[in-house]
């Protein structure tokens, strides 16, 4: 083979881990031609061109997106050498099934690590992760945060990208208010992992170069970054202190899940979250777990209780529950905190699926684990009207959202409950004797990692 042939790269991914893998480990590398990206998990998002802007001289007509779906047919006609996965929240079953067919057709299968993706920062950076979607980060994100501003901290939210439309538009995202969801066109997805910060004053950050995202950080001289992780995936900041959250609802996913386990075993701090609402047996094969693979990080166990605005009685009420998508999706869940809310309430809940409409009632052909809620699906206009219509045909008294996102702003027919909920620690260490303690300088949980 000619040495000076350049490695030809697939990245799997879902607009997300991979256009960050690319920018930091393969855009100015002379060594490797990314031949394409493939897409998977969030519709159409595939059918892009990810642009010259993006990456770089190498590519200067950029990197075409293609379907996962596509991908032998990619390895074959571009005579691949290397697949590499960038993406999060996949069982390892069906990590090892993806590598088994990209090595059937002859390339290599590359999963990469903490080591050759993650950024170094001038600022201290607190991750907070979790070992699936859905175990609750975002509020234990929230709770950082605010401990963080009460001893007088400014603080700097960075999350994981979500760049579904303009890749150009997108680079670098600031939101200090609800009007730059406009701005940026976002989604409700994308809403509903921000919205909760800015209605407490947090600043935050998004897009998809997280380089030129740091730079930005650092040159507003913030304090502290609290990355708020997607999905189950590791950093894209090397951090001073990981928390890493698991979900007592799915006991056993926290070492079965990629990278979920990744998470668990480099973390600082595992809060085992929800075990108000779990039965004792999940919460005790969880802490085995912990015990096995990471027995030097400080444990917090938490419970996650459910409020509701405005206080309504529901009892005997017909009810439709709005659940946050990527939980009651890829995230594995059939139901979340709104299901929750409505049967310890005494409410009826209907059954939308009989009621779904275009690109929801796919969605319920495509999940079929998804029991008697609604998903929040809202990644383009059609979805969200979609959404809407579905709302509208369903025969009910309330509309309870569960999503951490007001949805009201698409003009439900319908009185609407919020549903919220926040981080609630049960004895002691509770989390703000962890940050304390990491404030002073004291080394806290593990003693390997990055």
């Amino acid at each position: 083979m000619d040495e000076k042939r350049r490695r030809k790269v697939v990245i799997m991914g879902a607009a997300g881990r991979d256009f960050h893998n690319f920018n930091v480990y393969f855009r100015d590398n002379p060594n490797y031609e990314v031949v394409a990206f493939t897409a998977s998990q969030i519709p159409r998002i595939e059918g892009r061109v990810y642009p010259p802007e993006l990456a770089g001289e190498l590519y200067p007509k950029g990197i075409p997106i293609y379907k996962e779906e596509e991908l032998p047919k990619i390895i074959e006609e571009k005579e691949v050498d290397e697949v590499v996965l960038a993406y999060s929240d996949l069982s390892h079953l069906e990590v090892m099934h993806k590598a088994s067919l990209s090595m059937s057709k002859g390339a290599d299968f590359r999963l990469m690590g903490p080591k050759s993706t993650m950024l170094e920062s001038e600022i201290p950076v607190i991750a907070v992760c979790a070992v699936r979607t859905g175990c609750g980060k975002s509020q234990t994100s929230r709770k950082v945060s605010r401990l963080l501003k009460d001893r007088g901290f400014s603080v700097a939210v960075v999350r994981h990208p979500m760049p579904y439309g303009d890749l150009k538009k997108q680079i670098v995202q600031r939101f200090e208010s609800k009007d730059d969801f406009e701005k940026y066109g976002s989604t409700i997805e994308e809403r509903e992992d921000i919205a909760p910060h800015l209605e407490i004053g947090n600043v935050v950050y998004s897009g998809v170069d997280y380089e030129r995202i740091l730079k930005e950080i650092e040159r507003e001289g913030f304090d502290y970054i609290i990355w708020d992780g997607g999905n189950n995936d590791y950093p894209f900041y090397k951090p001073d202190l990981m928390i890493v959250v698991t979900d007592s609802h799915r006991p056993g996913h926290e070492v079965s899940y990629f990278p979920g386990e990744v998470n668990l075993r480099m973390a600082d701090v595992i809060i085992i979250n929800k075990i108000d609402t779990s039965n004792p047996e999940g919460v005790e094969l969880i802490r085995e777990n912990i015990s096995r693979v990471n027995p030097n990080a400080t444990l917090i166990e938490a419970a996650s209780p459910i409020s509701m605005e405005p206080k309504t009685d529901l009892r005997g009420k017909k009810v439709l529950v709005i659940e946050d998508g990527p939980t009651v999706t890829h995230g594995e869940m059939g139901y979340g905190a709104g299901y929750v809310l409505a049967k310890k309430m005494g409410a009826e809940i209907v059954d939308p699926r009989e009621y779904a409409v275009g690109s929801i009632k796919e969605a319920y052909s495509m999940y079929k684990h998804i029991g008697k809620v609604l998903p929040a699906l809202g990644y383009w206009e059609d979805q969200m009207r979609d959404l809407k219509e579905t709302v509208e045909r369903t025969e009910c008294d309330y509309v309870i959202l569960g999503t951490p996102v007001d949805l009201s702003f698409l003009g439900f027919d319908k009185p609407v409950i919020r549903v919220k909920y926040e981080l609630q620690e049960i004895g002691s260490p509770s989390l703000e004797e962890v940050l304390d303690s990491f404030l002073k300088g004291d080394d806290i949980g593990r003693e390997c990692g990055t």
